[in-house]
């Protein structure tokens, strides 16, 4: 299954210590873990699923180190072209971290900061089309901005992406990228939910069979409880965690179908 244009096609770590991080959401979710040479000295690590790439993850560099960027997950949003869509960002008053580029035998990428300061990737698929499992126990499920600003962000990614929203009593939008609720991606916050000074950042929800023990044995492995499983009504169990080395992810188990 490959994602459509404008949806989500890949999630990527960048760790302090691959090692450990390999250990933990090894444990954690049952993946496996392939270490790939990306050039003299990097390494990038292939996360699966049954033998089906959900995620990546690698070593922050040291310049990353030196501008104190820490430990993280960040999404990637399947384009028709790298370049314009990195060129479109800037004329809607997002900027490019990362301008356009190759990454050998793979694709085409850049990195994106909305106008609120969330980070997000666009990908052109070469010869890797992006995870091939989305929504499963164990995958990528769902993904919310937490922004300083959700209105001016929606507008952005609108205007850039051309997701539309459909907004709860609650003020939460739900983020449709095309028509009809099969379309439904992600949300954005109608307030931030973190601690007072965090810039704004997408989540990710990694879907689960249970919320509560997979949170429990996450914070057994070493995690930091960000967020107690809790019970949504009308969604389902969330948790949000930072793994042992800082990067920020969250949990979901859906509702019980009767």
């Amino acid at each position: 299954m490959e994602a459509k244009v404008g949806s989500f096609c890949w999630l990527e770590l960048g760790t302090t210590d691959p090692g450990a991080a390999k250990k933990f959401y090894t444990s954690l979710f049952g993946w496996t873990a392939e270490d790939m040479s990306m050039g003299p000295d990097m390494k990038y690590t292939m996360l699966r699923l049954g033998g089906k790439d959900v995620a990546g993850a690698y070593q922050l560099m040291k310049e990353q180190i030196d501008a104190h960027v820490p430990p993280h997950w960040i999404l990637y949003v399947r384009v028709e072209n790298a370049d314009a869509a990195a060129a479109k960002a800037l004329k809607f008053g997002g900027k490019q971290l990362m301008p356009p580029s190759d990454i050998p035998n793979v694709g085409r990428f850049a990195i994106v900061q909305d106008p609120t300061g969330a980070n997000i990737c666009v990908f052109q698929p070469g010869q890797h089309p992006g995870f091939s499992v989305f929504g499963d126990v164990g995958a990528l499920c769902w993904a919310d901005l937490n922004s300083t600003d959700p209105e001016k962000a929606a507008k952005f990614y609108s205007d850039w992406l051309g997701w539309t929203h459909e907004t709860g009593k609650d003020g939460y939008r739900h983020i449709i990228n095309g028509s009809g609720h099969e379309n439904m991606i992600g949300g954005i916050m109608p307030r931030m939910h973190a601690p007072p000074g965090t810039p704004s950042h997408w989540m990710p929800y990694i879907h689960v069979a249970d919320c509560k023990a997979t949170a429990a044995k996450a914070a057994q492995l070493g995690a930091k409880t960000m967020m107690p499983a809790d019970v949504m009504p009308d969604v389902g169990t969330i948790a949000v965690l930072a793994d042992p080395q800082g990067a920020v992810f969250a949990l979901y188990q859906p509702l019980a179908r009767n």
